[in-house]
């Protein structure tokens, strides 16, 4: 994407997805590398149609996850009949796992703003999988809930984080690695967690909280809660 990089250059930004339904879509009948993907800070949902890589399962030929987190066996743990997660470096993915399937299309969800060197993961990519479609998702750093938040001296951030990114910077990123073609997607906000952690009249509340900040969303695309980049390899 051609930008000038200048403060009131007006960006041509589509409307906010839903980012489970989105990715899972693209991942249909497809052979996918499903990268940093067993999310064991919100195991929560997993078994319900909010965890991705059950998601991306449900539809795909067959996925395989990567994951470095200790609770994953080292035989890599089972996730469904056409789904496994193995232990390993999701930024530089072994030349075993790598070669495992002729993959068509990778995953990287709510993975760069964890890792230390996001541009380095980019290039490994480009490099170890030569025509593949990429797709990440990342929060936006300038996300309208979490101007609310700060409104009220509140930040959401995980422990882990180490980056936030805003549409011209995961551009930037895509130019850096060299990369031909990309789209970045906006999508809504969701408060998942909370909902299945609530109930009663708090339940219904963080849910109408959720439906306004959708609404806000829909108005001003760049104060979505977060971005797709779909990649061309």
């Amino acid at each position: 994407m051609q930008l000038n990089y200048e403060t009131l250059e007006k960006l041509k930004v589509p409307a906010p997805v839903d980012r489970l339904d989105y990715i899972a879509a693209r991942c249909a009948n497809k052979l996918v590398l499903d990268v940093g993907c067993y999310d064991e800070t919100a195991l929560v949902k997993r078994d319900t149609e909010h965890w991705l890589h059950g998601r991306i399962a449900a539809g795909a030929k067959f996925v395989v996850g990567v994951d470095n987190s200790s609770k994953i066996p080292l035989e890599g743990l089972r996730t469904g009949e056409n789904s496994m997660i193995y232990r390993g470096d999701g930024v530089h993915v072994n030349e075993a796992l790598s070669r495992h399937h002729n993959y068509e299309i990778i995953v990287a969800g709510e993975f760069i703003e964890h890792i230390e060197n996001p541009l380095e993961f980019f290039r490994e990519i480009k490099n170890s999988f030569p025509g593949c479609e990429l797709l990440i998702s990342t929060p936006n750093g300038v996300a309208f809930a979490n101007t609310l938040l700060g409104s009220i001296r509140r930040e959401v951030q995980h422990h882990d984080h180490l980056h936030n990114f805003t549409f011209k910077i995961l551009n930037t990123l895509c130019m850096r690695a060299g990369f031909q073609a990309w789209e970045i997607i906006p999508y809504r906000f969701y408060a998942t967690e909370m909902i299945l952690r609530s109930r009663g009249a708090r339940r219904l509340f963080v849910s109408q909280v959720q439906g306004a900040i959708r609404q806000v969303e829909r108005l001003f695309p760049l104060l979505s809660f977060g971005y797709i980049v779909r990649i061309n390899v």
